[in-house]
């Protein structure tokens, strides 16, 4: 880390360094050369001159830290310079790159306000010392060459700015767009993992109640399966909400739970089945390595349409049917129970339209309703790359 704040602080050092060197170089060899037609009446260059030169050329140092610091600093040392009755010459090129700093870092309206100030700063002191008579000639043709060399740089540091701007809204836009996903993606994982653990612990308790007094053994089992799902919907969702807290540390044993997938679907259909829902999965097709998004919305399309049936066919049974394809994977789960009867297609209900939300952010298919034969069908196609697995 050391070492990449040491080359963070030498490119630093190099970009504020760059345009001073470059505007000394500028000033030292491009005065002589400005100065032949000024010299007389104006004062030839001397040490001076140079002396001021490079204060001007230092202050573009700090340009970036601190722009009005450093334009102050040019405007101070060019006005001396004409107060001094040197010639006009590229000592006011300093002043173009400090007010593009400026222009860069501040608002527009105050930035705006430094460009004018400089203007008229800078202009005075050469109305003062220069005679009467050259003052109809001097002045338009300072005020020219000043609008000339400040106004452009503070029009383009503007422009600069208010893009930077723009595309830091449209980067917080997006960092807020996917926060926002993400809390519905959690909301949507949140709502089947708790809708599925109290689902089928309401059935195992119904067992449970059913054979207390008659079959304690079998209540015992049906028991010993409420806290096993319990635990397991627990540690699903708190891994699950990991995201909204800071690391924590293993578990003693180093165990990691896997992530929900079809590979899970015998635990989820053996859970289903003691809590009093049969439920027969017939798997064809060659078994293939899913990417993740679609291996856990295929297990989520399954989870939900299971604890479906458990809430609304009442006295059933499901079949869960998992087809593998050469690019895709179908899913069909149908029941035998009253919930296609009964209407239980709503349109406002969460589960299904969490399905279907499901499928879709997959480039998948979902269709429910009533099957053929009674009952409640679902039937979804998920697409996966050619090349995965």
């Amino acid at each position: 880390m050391n070492v990449a704040r040491w080359q963070g602080v030498g490119r630093a050092l190099v970009a504020d360094a760059l345009p001073a060197a470059a505007a000394g170089a500028v000033m030292v060899f491009g005065s002589g050369p400005a100065a032949m037609d000024d010299v007389p009446p104006r004062r030839p260059l001397d040490a001076l001159a140079s002396v001021l030169m490079g204060l001007a050329a230092a202050a573009l140092l700090g340009r970036r830290r601190w722009p009005l610091g450093a334009l102050a600093m040019t405007v101070g040392a060019s006005i001396a310079f004409l107060a001094l009755q040197y010639p006009h010459g590229p000592i006011l090129l300093a002043m173009s790159v400090s007010m593009y700093s400026v222009a860069v870092r501040l608002p527009m309206g105050p930035s705006l306000v430094a460009c004018g100030v400089t203007m008229v700063a800078v202009v005075i002191p050469d109305v003062v010392v220069t005679g009467p008579e050259r003052l109809p000639v001097e002045v338009p043709v300072l005020l020219a060459v000043l609008s000339g060399l400040l106004l452009p740089p503070w029009a383009i540091g503007t422009v600069v700015r208010l893009a930077r701007e723009a595309a830091r809204l449209v980067r917080d836009d997006e960092t807020r767009r996917r926060i926002y996903e993400e809390r519905l993606r959690i909301a949507g994982e949140v709502h089947d993992v708790v809708g599925h653990g109290l689902a089928v612990i309401n059935l195992q308790a119904g067992v449970a109640l059913h054979v207390v007094g008659r079959r304690p053994d079998q209540a015992q089992v049906a028991l010993e399966a409420i806290k096993q799902t319990s635990k397991d919907a627990l540690e699903e969702l708190r891994g699950t909400l990991a995201v909204f807290r800071a690391p924590e540390p293993e578990n003693p044993d180093g165990a990691r739970r896997p992530a929900p997938g079809l590979g899970q679907l015998d635990t989820l259909v053996a859970a289903m089945g003691e809590g009093d829902l049969p439920v027969d999965l017939v798997v064809t097709g060659d078994r293939v390595s899913l990417p993740a998004a679609v291996d856990l919305a295929a297990y989520r399309i399954v989870q939900e349409s299971l604890t479906n049936v458990a809430r609304h066919a009442g006295r059933a049974t499901a079949t869960v049917r998992v087809g593998y394809e050469p690019s895709s994977v179908v899913l069909e789960i149908t029941d035998t129970g009253r919930g296609g009867a009964l209407g239980a297609v709503q349109p406002g209900g969460h589960g299904i339209a969490g399905m279907r939300e499901r499928a879709a952010a997959v480039g998948g298919t979902l269709e429910v309703g009533p099957s053929a034969g009674g009952g409640f069908r679902v039937h979804a196609c998920l697409p996966f790359s050619r090349g995965h697995g």
